[in-house]
């Protein structure tokens, strides 16, 4: 079988979109299954619709890396946007021609020095990981290259300054806060400790613009078990095909001014320029991660596993959607009201997906965490307008507290717990036989949770959601003080074990 390229596409005939020569104006930081299935589908699109006109060129944040894959198909790769819109299954083919290359600076420093003098590059895009904006002190202004993204950049920056050429857009794209802001102050910190000129300082900081944005699409990536016959299926060998849900949208804080340059509207994406992303993380976190947490829990402990299968169930896609529509979006302020619902009428699509398949024990990872920061701010805003609790997501605490009380022993940095199926506890959908993961599972989350939980393992109801309730380093003092936030879960918890999670789950939204 043909490896993929330029000229085994013109010999099968391949009539979709391609471009083959163009200038290259965009460096990117990152050349992982995530980029390639956001960003540079993007641009690709924007090469279509918008005559963009860019090709991207990839550089390799470490060390290992996909350079040699990506070069050996002359930068071409297949992507497949798989998943649920309006309710319909989708699986659309792509292949995306606006890579160019991709550099290993580890491998030629002098490559990727060299294209800081490219006049026509302007943007600059980086996925690093969570852990790529830090700054490392160890990092020297001779090393080739600098070991952090932040210093391998800086480096960039200053060759760039010194052939006396334009700044550049620079769009973030790590997981997070105010992730352009961040990197600009690392930056600086490089800028300080390499003594570098106060003329290149302020040139970094008048001739650049560091955007933070937010990023949202789900990408499996690679998708090993099926490449064999997707490339048959293809006829050629592709190497780094990638997948990706459908939905996908980019919200970038910056001047309208980089519309012009980067013609987003243009070309009918997703992606909005606005001047405040805070909004947009927030609208993120309160109803797609807020709809997670709230969930998955219950739904784990009424016998389900995957999130796809929950929304088939009637009883528990219906305690999502109560948890949404009436009482996580009404107070969510700060956004249009179609922005909300629209977004949140995606949630049930991309939930959906059947070709993901997103196992809740996954998502309930570091769970203390993430109540506190998606699921109770919402509680506390509600009862703050409303002067009452929200049922539903009450309701997931205490499902919150059951989930982890079912630890009883300590093993390899998690809890071991039995997830026990008596009458009532599990859905029609795993009585009627479909089997469950089993009944052991593992909560993992910070040591101290483990073992905060772990101490009361023998404890009753009530004792439980007084102490962890009351527990400060949890939740500082904002649950123990809510008007009556603790006989609400201890009556949600009696309600658990009177009809079982699947029942009260029920019992909960009359």
């Amino acid at each position: 079988m043909e490896k993929l390229s330029y000229k085994t596409l013109e010999s099968q005939g391949y009539d979709g979109y391609l471009l083959k020569d163009a200038p290259e104006r965009v460096l990117q930081f990152g050349e992982g299954n995530f980029l390639r299935a956001f960003v540079d589908y993007f641009i690709d699109l924007m090469n279509e619709k918008a005559g963009f006109n860019s090709k991207v060129v990839l550089c390799q944040p470490i060390a290992p890396g996909l350079a040699d894959m990506i070069n050996d198909q002359e930068g071409l790769y297949t992507l497949f946007l798989r998943g649920q819109e309006n309710g319909e299954k989708v699986n659309r083919k792509r292949v995306i021609s606006c890579v160019s290359r991709c550099i290993s600076p580890y491998a030629d420093f002098d490559e990727y020095l060299a294209c800081a003098s490219n006049p026509d590059l302007r943007f600059i895009v980086s996925n690093t990981t969570e852990a790529g904006i830090a700054y490392d002190p160890e990092c020297r202004a001779d090393d080739r290259p600098a070991a952090s993204f932040p210093g391998k950049l800086t480096q960039f920056l200053y060759e760039r300054f010194c052939r006396k050429l334009p700044g550049f857009i620079i769009l973030s794209c790590e997981l997070i806060d105010r992730n352009g802001d961040e990197l600009l102050k690392c930056v600086n910190k490089y800028i300080d400790q390499w003594g570098l000129s106060d003329e290149f300082r302020k040139w970094v900081s008048e001739e650049n613009i560091f955007c933070s944005t937010l990023v949202d699409r789900i990408v499996p990536g690679y998708p090993r078990a099926e490449a064999a016959s997707i490339c048959e299926e293809l006829r050629y060998q592709d190497n780094i095909i990638d997948t990706a849900e459908v939905f996908g949208t980019w919200v970038i804080e910056g001047p309208q001014a980089i519309k012009d340059e980067f013609p987003v509207e243009k070309a009918g994406l997703p992606i909005l320029v606005v001047d405040n992303v805070d909004p947009y993380k927030k609208r993120k976190v309160r109803i797609l991660n807020g709809a997670h947490t709230s969930m998955i829990m219950a739904a784990y402990l009424s016998g389900q596993d995957i999130v796809r299968d929950c929304m088939k169930d009637e009883v528990i896609r219906g305690f999502m959607n109560k948890a949404l529509y009436d009482e996580i979006i009404p107070v969510l302020t700060g956004l249009e009201e179609k922005d909300k619902l629209d977004f949140a009428a995606a949630v049930t699509d991309r939930f959906a997906n059947p070709f993901i398949d997103h196992e809740l024990l996954s998502i309930s990872l570091n769970s203390a965490s993430k109540w506190k920061a998606r699921v109770m701010p919402t509680v506390l805003e509600y009862y703050g307008q409303k002067k009452e609790l929200p049922k539903v997501l009450t309701f997931s605490f205490a499902a919150f507290l059951c989930f982890y009380h079912a630890g009883k022993e300590l093993k390899d940095g998690a809890l071991i717990a039995g997830r026990e199926f008596a009458k009532g506890t599990t859905s029609p959908a795993v009585l009627a036989g479909a089997s469950p993961s089993g009944n052991e599972f593992m909560i993992k989350d910070d040591a101290w949770v483990l073992e905060d939980f772990l101490a009361l393992k023998d404890a009753d109801d009530d004792t439980l959601a007084d102490s962890i309730i009351g527990n400060e380093k949890m939740w500082e003092d904002s649950l123990k003080d809510l008007p009556g936030f603790a006989d609400a879960v201890k009556a949600d918890l009696k309600l658990i074990r009177e009809k079982g999670m699947y029942e009260a789950m029920k019992e909960i939204q009359k």
